[in-house]
């Protein structure tokens, strides 16, 4: 079952989300008459954490228990905020180019998997992840050229250092959906001298504007996802579809990107990977967000992610 924070009457709690409702973790835990820690957050409650085996007999207890039973302790998902499934990771990953047809439509040409490596950047997540419904804002020091990136984020749950790729997935703990904003044409200083490496920095700050990194509106556990590359994928704005694939597209998979990584950095429990958007980004077709558009990033078996612009 999937996992969510979310606030209600000032409280943070965590819960077992259903989409249209939500079944809080203490609810779950009083019906079956045992007790859990909810200030751990969820990394303990997912695969690899030591609290797993309890989650599952919460999980057990509910798929037992009548409607009748369940319908006291719901709540609907409307009359709470969703917040951000790891509020404070030590690291935010991103990759950049790791979709064939995403490579093509910026006019790049995209390279085969053994004749390359990930390109991996980062986003500082404290000012950077923002909670399910909450507004992407966009920037006044470069507001025209604002676009969408939906990404598989991937939730790690047990360290790691030099895991190889057909280990890689023994340490996820689950997914959840990112929508990676971006800044397309940033340039600072517009009347400064140019050096070579400006159009590098330029794109790389265009990442980094508070609130450009929505995330939720959930994690589903890894072992409720056994293959993260068959997972469909689809972002609209204001109703009309601009990205419709699919994680299999991808051309450096899950396990692959967390063997990449780990060899040279060491991965923490909580840590967030996004794992690069697929085709049908703004920029390839000249529409950028504006105030008042309402994104919707959806991703199978997880969730949709919406977000409002102001």
């Amino acid at each position: 079952m999937r996992l969510c924070r979310f606030q209600s009457e000032n409280k943070v709690a965590l819960g077992f989300y259903q989409d249209e409702n939500i079944i809080p973790l203490s609810a779950a835990a009083e019906m079956a008459g045992v007790m859990l820690d909810e200030s751990v957050g969820l990394i303990p409650f997912l695969p690899g954490g030591d609290q797993r085996d309890t989650l599952l007999g919460l999980e057990k207890v509910l798929k037992q228990a009548m409607d009748e039973e369940l319908f006291p302790i719901s709540i609907m998902t409307d009359d709470v905020q969703l917040l951000v499934p790891i509020p404070a990771p030590s690291k935010l990953l991103l990759l950049a180019g790791n979709y064939s047809k995403h490579i093509e439509e910026g006019g790049g040409k995209a390279e085969e998997r053994q004749k390359t490596f990930p390109y991996v950047f980062m986003k500082p997540p404290l000012t950077t992840l923002t909670h399910p419904g909450q507004p992407v804002k966009i920037p006044e020091v470069s507001p025209d050229h604002i676009d969408w990136e939906l990404e598989l984020g991937i939730v790690m749950g047990k360290a790691c250092k030099g895991v190889s790729e057909a280990e890689a997935l023994n340490y996820v703990a689950g997914y959840t959906v990112i929508n990676d904003i971006s800044d397309r044409k940033f340039r600072p200083n517009p009347n400064r001298t140019e050096r070579e490496k400006d159009s590098f920095f330029d794109w790389q700050h265009g990442k980094w504007h508070d609130t450009f990194c929505p995330m939720g509106p959930c994690i589903t556990p890894s072992d409720d996802i056994r293959d993260p590359q068959t997972l469909k994928m689809s972002l609209s704005v204001n109703g009309n579809v601009e990205q419709d694939a699919s994680t299999a597209e991808m051309i450096f998979p899950v396990a692959a990107i967390i063997e990449f990584i780990s060899s040279f950095v060491h991965l923490e429990p909580g840590d967030i990977i996004s794992t690069g958007t697929p085709s049908g980004v703004g920029a390839s077709k000249n529409k950028f967000l504006k105030p008042g558009d309402q994104m919707k990033a959806e991703i199978e078996k997880i969730g949709v992610l919406e977000s409002p612009v102001v």
